[in-house]
């Protein structure tokens, strides 16, 4: 074998070395929240309110008081199109042509509204995120590109 190819193995190993001890060194997240992202994925779940403040009534403005915000860290637009974000028990909302400007969010409230830029509804009539629940976010090819959770699932899917 070559020196050189040799030297390229050494190399190989000991940066893959130094990935797993990196790895192990990351703190856990804060308050039991866990999260999973791809490291190439922008888009990432921010804040979760998902008890809406004040009495549970269902009432639209309760409703709406519920929300997850999906939050581009990245320069540059993205589409979110064909993205979806969906909770434990299987409710999905999907967004249609929503381009996310860099550095910039979007609030998802569970209730009846008009979609802005800023905020997108989901035209629910019953809250979606539970006191222990997951929030996943996929993009338009089904991949997970970011994972939060909160209360006991405060574990990685």
């Amino acid at each position: 074998m070559s020196a050189s190819r040799i030297t390229r193995r050494v190399v190989a190993t000991a940066l893959a070395s130094g990935a797993l001890v990196a790895a192990a060194a990351l703190p856990a997240t804060a308050a039991g929240h866990d999260r999973h992202h791809s490291s190439r994925s922008t888009v990432v779940i921010g804040q979760v309110q998902y008890d809406s403040p004040g009495r549970d009534d269902r009432s639209n403005r309760s409703l709406n008081a519920e929300w997850v915000e999906v939050r581009n860290t990245g320069r540059h637009a993205v589409n979110l199109r064909g993205y979806t974000l969906s909770d434990r028990d299987g409710n999905r909302y999907r967004f249609d042509n929503l381009r996310l400007g860099g550095r910039s969010s979007v609030r998802v409230h569970t209730g009846i509204g008009r979609d802005t830029r800023t905020d997108v509804y989901q035209d629910r009539r019953n809250y979606v995120w539970d006191n222990r629940d997951t929030a996943t976010l996929r993009n338009d090819r089904g991949r997970v590109v970011d994972t939060k959770s909160w209360g006991r699932f405060g574990h990685r899917r």
